[in-house]
């Protein structure tokens, strides 16, 4: 997986746009919109009885002979948990999993950039959760997830999900194909929205799952049961299955905007620049 030393320095600039106050258990480079003790000035206010004397400004006093003390604003910490899908759906279409590992990786890499906690749980495999705090990390761990690789077969990712979802997390990103049940989908979100966390979630669907091009007489193959089944595809049958995808998605969106959560479709086949520098910040995910 080649990626430039520039797309990274340009990713090194971005941010992640959360809705969450929630304060973090230590200091960051977020900046909130409450007041603390930073070193970012803010600005003036009054004196009150109670305030720190020592934050009284004696500058401004001998311009004004008014007690004034500075306000700075608090940086806060972000805590991110990333859960990748790594079923055999998501493995079996080259092309789809490499960029679901470029986008897990980079999404990653942004975060620590930032100096927010990072956990990412890759879902449905034997390879470890990593969890990491800091910029220091950033490259490391780009490298570590875009290089994952699993061979055995799995399925049923929301399953595995619930017995790893991380707790006492702020934001929570899903980077599925998000093809299983609505019914799975809506009880996970559930259980997440029960911990208050804002949800991102990130489906992830190859060209040729959106507009498939096949004709003829063919085999499809189960990429997680194993089973198969002998097709004649004919355009008739192509336009039932993108009416069924088509239907299947608006219902995953309208699940994710019913729990608060952030819906979002991206086509494997785009260009990852693309992806991160255009897609997300339209969709104000990212600035």
């Amino acid at each position: 997986m080649m990626i430039s030393y520039a797309f990274l320095e340009r990713l090194q600039k971005k941010r992640l746009l959360v809705k969450t106050r929630k304060r973090g258990l230590h200091k960051g480079s977020r900046r909130s919109n409450a007041f603390g003790s930073s070193l970012e000035f803010s600005d003036f206010r009054a004196y009150q009885p109670g305030d720190d004397v020592r934050q009284i400004d004696w500058n401004v006093f001998g311009r004004t002979q008014k007690h004034y003390i500075k306000r700075f604003l608090d940086e806060q910490e972000l805590s991110v948990v990333i859960y990748l899908d790594m079923t055999s759906s998501m493995r079996a279409h080259p092309g789809k999993w490499e960029q679901a590992r470029k986008l897990a990786a980079s999404l990653s890499f942004v975060v620590l950039a930032g100096e927010d906690r990072l956990t990412f749980i890759p879902v449905a495999t034997h390879s470890a959760p990593i969890r990491r705090k800091g910029a220091v990390h950033r490259k490391g761990v780009f490298r570590e997830i875009a290089g994952l690789e699993d061979t055995e077969r799995s399925g049923d990712f929301y399953e595995q999900l619930g017995k790893v979802m991380a707790r006492n997390q702020q934001l929570a990103i899903i980077i599925s194909d998000g093809l299983e049940p609505i019914e799975k989908v809506e009880a996970t979100l559930r259980k997440l929205c029960s911990a208050r966390q804002e949800i991102w979630f990130i489906q992830l669907l190859g060209n040729e799952e959106i507009q498939p091009v096949y004709d003829g007489d063919l085999k499809l193959v189960d990429s997680e049961m194993g089973t198969a089944v002998n097709v004649s595809l004919n355009p008739t049958l192509i336009g039932n299955y993108q009416r069924r995808l088509a239907q299947h998605n608006e219902q995953l969106e309208a699940v994710c905007r019913r729990f608060g959560s952030h819906y979002m479709l991206v086509n494997a086949d785009t260009d990852i620049q693309t992806i991160l520098f255009h897609d997300f910040p339209r969709h104000v995910l990212m600035n």
